[in-house]
């Protein structure tokens, strides 16, 4: 009996599958905070490939102007902002407001503060968004669909 015990217990950790091991929900949530102010970092450091890394290929998004984005245009619009040494445009951490994990993929509302600067004349706006997470195979997490909006509170 003892034996047979083992053997379905050995079967079971074998069955138990590498993402699996990531279920633990506040680990997740940490790590997707840290991979959106890492995002923060990278953009006010002007650096396009990390900003980029963020989102993942097959990624659709929603902003004022475009329905549905995808990761090369994205991508290529940041560059050129980036690129380019004007205006000055700061992004403060995101204010995160909730985090649902559910297995490989997590949902976020957040909220983002950006300080656009043209000579002596600042512009603070306000983006409300969701982000869609999924757990990418090597542990990380990508944003696979994302919406934002200007937000003004009241």
């Amino acid at each position: 009996m003892l034996r047979w015990s083992l053997t379905i217990a050995a079967a079971m950790a074998l069955a138990v599958s590498p993402r699996m091991v990531h279920a633990d929900a506040n680990s997740d949530r940490a790590a997707i905070t840290q991979t959106l102010q890492r995002w923060a970092d990278a953009f006010n450091a002007r650096d396009a490939h990390a900003v980029c890394d963020l989102f993942a290929p097959d990624l659709v998004s929603t902003v004022p102007g475009v329905l549905n984005g995808n990761r090369d245009a994205i991508c290529s619009r940041l560059a050129k902002v980036l690129a380019s040494a004007h205006p000055q445009l700061h992004y403060e951490k995101p204010e995160i407001r909730e985090i649902i994990v559910s297995g490989d993929i997590a949902v976020v509302r957040l909220f983002w503060t950006l300080t656009t600067q043209v000579g002596t004349r600042k512009t603070v706006t306000h983006e409300a968004g969701m982000d869609i997470f999924r757990r990418q195979a090597d542990g990380t997490w990508s944003i696979i669909r994302f919406i934002s909006f200007d937000f003004v509170p009241h």
